[in-house]
């Protein structure tokens, strides 16, 4: 005879209306369940240290001062992608991330400084009782550029990033900026030459839209401007990309390419004699991509100075992150 089941017990009638009115108080959040800080018998997979945990990509906008506006500077708003994490010890579950975001916000309203940064970083730190932590700024800082004949301007815009990074004791600034430019091939403009005198054919060297994103360490207590790495990368290369642009322009872009080819090789050395002619910077990194309009593939190359950036593998995207 076949055994009857227990019947199951009838789902509750739980109320399923917004309680717009309910009040939170004290007692109430302590019987919050928090789950993070639970106890390491809780941890799922290897009991191992995470080197970074947090969160990435909350947005916000921050106030930065410019080098040139005004006397003593301006400043400009400008919306802001950050990315913040602790490191996480290995008998610990996890953290707060909220933690993160709140210190973040207490300082957000101040203008930008490296000061201001730290300070974030000391108190999610704090707050989590990490030994390690990093906070990384993204964001497009516009330049006005001139033309370079017929005296219009546009504002030109540059991705940079920076970060303060507190390991084993120790706090790097580190500051990334991308840098686009463009490049014609040496080998292409001789050989375009050769077919002009030789055989009297018209032919054209071939250029590309390239990009380089210079990685530094901010040392000492002189400040480097955002405008001051940039006007490092126009002497290493002057062929940046033009934003308003007549026909007097495009005739002056062909010259200036014309008297200043370069190879992916040589872009990272021009970019490196001008990095270490600099004491306010540290170790570097150089990444240049040539997005040839030749070839169906990249012609790119890597540089560093210092332990900072050293590194046997590279990520993935490492090259192909570099849109120009």
């Amino acid at each position: 005879m076949t055994q009857a089941r227990p019947l199951t017990p009838a789902y509750p009638a739980l109320k399923r209306t917004y309680d717009a009115d309910f009040k939170v108080d004290e007692a109430y959040k302590a019987d919050l369940p928090d789950l993070q800080n639970g106890p390491a018998s809780l941890i799922i997979g290897a009991r191992a240290p995470i080197q970074h945990v947090g969160i990435s990509n909350f947005r916000l906008p921050i106030r930065y001062q410019t080098r040139d506006d005004g006397v003593n500077g301006g400043e400009i708003v400008l919306e802001t992608s950050v990315t913040g994490t602790v490191s996480l010890e290995a008998d610990r579950k996890g953290i707060n991330m909220s933690r993160i975001m709140r210190s973040f916000y207490g300082h957000s309203e101040h203008l930008f400084s490296l000061s201001v940064l730290e300070a974030a970083l000391e108190d999610y730190k704090s707050h989590l009782d990490a030994l390690d932590a990093r906070i990384q700024m993204r964001f497009s800082y516009p330049m006005r550029v001139d033309s370079l004949r017929s005296g219009l301007s546009g504002w030109q815009y540059y991705d940079i990033a920076l970060e303060v990074i507190e390991h084993k004791g120790q706090r790097l600034r580190v500051m990334h900026v991308d840098y686009v430019y463009s490049s014609t091939c040496p080998c292409s403009l001789e050989l375009s030459e050769h077919a002009r005198e030789t055989r009297g054919r018209l032919a054209t060297p071939h250029s590309q839209r390239s990009v380089a994103r210079i990685s530094l360490v901010m040392e000492g207590a002189e400040k480097i401007w955002f405008e001051d790495v940039i006007d490092l990368c126009r002497r290493a290369v002057p062929t940046e990309t033009q934003v308003m642009v007549k026909r007097e322009d495009e005739q002056a872009f062909a010259e200036l390419n014309a008297a200043n080819p370069i190879f992916v090789e040589d872009a990272v050395r021009a970019f490196a004699a001008q990095l270490l002619a600099d004491p306010r910077i540290g170790d570097f990194r150089v990444i240049a991509s040539h997005q040839e309009s030749l070839h169906s593939h990249d012609a790119v190359s890597l540089l560093t100075s210092g332990a900072t950036f050293a590194q046997e593998s590279l990520d993935p995207t490492t090259f192909a992150a570099l849109k120009a």
